[in-house]
């Protein structure tokens, strides 16, 4: 079979994070009911005229400028053109010829594999209304209703460049992206709710061909699992019909994630079916030095950047610190617990081990995480100082997640401080070497896993209490 190599490229709409709407002062809040949020601007009323939000040029900015981009001093908008129940006026005030950004990167690392994605340029443009079908797809639907509450709310669109090779690079480009975009503060990136979202551009091409395949777009995903998922199978669709002598047409394709399969939806436009022209009811857009230096100025510490910091200044190693920041969120937990922890890297462990694997498992972010950062700095530090065993410390995070209780009050509570007494570990020691002389005899023999046996027995007779750090170095002298 012939080897293919895959061609990727994204799309990803970010909405701003304003109050009002692009071009009118409808608000942009998210979930109230149906066709509420709407003015003739919105509506596309005849003789309505659009107004410019400032704070949308602002947020374009600065996103570009963390994106590496240049940033145009000149720019203007466009109508794109399309008949669309979405799109109640029939066109979308968008950039077409000259976008607020060009150029710009992100870098991602997949299994070690570092890799610059470019960035080919970020426009400022309005959303479409919302369909709601009546069935679990656009293609299964006898009917769809509109919801124009989104329609002119501010998006910028963030163009890559067609850089990545697989999935996990798709992936990794679109996780960084959303990063970049909560620390600078300009989207919310709640994917469940479309406030992020991405279309991919996917194509294949036989091994050493030196032009791309014909790409198919798969609309609107919003999540990672389904970028993934959705990239995965086209290539493989795509193989197949190339396999059987076939040619891929270029179209626009639906993502099903139920059957985890994507759907025809319409042939891909171009650029000229969308007839562009200039908005011809919004002035051009004119930047000056003091305006891109102030926000240059203001820009927050960016992702990569706390990563270095977090390896600088607490020692983690680089694929904690890359976890810890993926999250704007994770990122102020453990910099607020490390204030006051000990121990730099159980913070770390913590949040990547038992923590995530609880938000995991009921479906929440750190933000609705209950347990306070001094109070998980608190555990690390009963642990670090000997007055918990890894074990106990365990059930004492359990009893947190329950209540909103200090670890130190919980540990008095449930009788859990740890045994740390020489006098006392040195009584356990002895007896279990006097009921176990076959295992003293083993470990004398050069068996060492003996040793971990008469462990375990003293930790049954402490309820988990003893010191296992004492007690292995006690057995050892004791049986030496």
């Amino acid at each position: 079979m012939t080897k293919y190599i895959t061609v990727i490229g994204l799309e990803v709409h970010a909405e701003l994070k304003t109050k009002s709407k692009a071009f009118c002062s409808c608000s942009t809040e998210f979930g109230s009911a149906p066709n509420t949020h709407v003015c003739p601007v919105c509506l596309g009323m005849p003789g309505a005229l659009p107004v410019l939000n400032k704070q949308v040029v602002e947020f374009a900015i600065r996103a570009g400028l963390a994106l590496n981009c240049d940033i145009q001093k000149y720019n203007k908008f466009d109508r794109k053109n399309y008949f669309y129940p979405d799109l109640a006026k029939s066109y979308q005030i968008s950039q077409w010829e000259e976008p607020i950004c060009l150029g710009g990167h992100i870098d991602i690392n997949v299994d070690g594999q570092k890799k610059c994605i470019g960035v080919t340029r970020i426009h400022m443009e309005e959303d479409a209304g919302k369909l709601v079908h009546s069935g679990a797809t656009i293609s299964t639907s006898d009917s769809s209703a509109v919801d124009y509450n989104r329609a002119g709310v501010p998006l910028i669109e963030i163009v890559s460049e067609p850089d990545m090779r697989s999935a996990e690079e798709a992936r990794a480009y679109l996780e960084n992206l959303k990063a970049i975009l909560e620390y600078t503060d300009v989207c919310d990136c709640k994917m469940q709710e479309g406030s992020l979202r991405c279309d991919a551009n996917i194509s294949i091409m036989p091994e050493g061909a030196k032009e791309f395949g014909t790409r198919a777009e798969i609309k609107n995903l919003n999540s990672f699992r389904a970028l993934v998922r959705a990239v995965e199978y086209e290539v493989e669709r795509q193989k197949e019909i190339l396999e059987d002598g076939g040619h891929v047409v270029q179209e626009t394709r639906t993502w099903d994630d139920a059957n985890g399969v994507t759907l025809s939806m319409r042939s891909k436009e171009e650029a000229h079916d969308y007839r562009y022209f200039p908005e011809p009811d919004l002035v051009p857009v004119q930047l000056d030095d003091a305006w891109i230096e102030r926000v240059r100025a203001e820009l927050p510490e960016l992702p990569t950047q706390r990563q270095a910091r977090l390896v600088a200044e607490h020692g983690l190693p680089e694929y904690d610190a890359s976890q810890i920041v993926a999250s704007k969120a994770m990122a102020e937990y453990y910099d607020e617990a490390v204030k006051t922890a000990k121990d730099a890297k159980g913070v770390s462990n913590w949040l990547l081990g038992d923590v995530s694997a609880y938000m995991n498992n009921e479906g929440i972010t750190i933000a609705d995480f209950k347990v306070t950062p001094a109070h998980l700095a608190e555990l690390v530090n009963l642990t670090k100082d000997g007055v918990l065993s890894s074990k106990l410390a365990k059930k004492v995070f359990a009893e947190m997640l329950k209540e909103d209780k200090s670890p130190k009050a919980l540990v008095k509570e449930l009788g859990l401080e740890q045994v740390s007494d020489e006098g006392a570990i040195l009584k356990l020691v002895e007896e279990t070497l006097a009921e176990n002389p076959q295992s003293v005899a083993d470990y004398k023999a050069g068996k060492d896993r003996a040793i971990g046996f008469l462990v375990g027995q003293i930790m049954k007779k402490s309820r988990g209490k003893a010191n296992p750090g004492m007690v292995q170095k006690m057995l050892k002298e004791k049986m030496q």
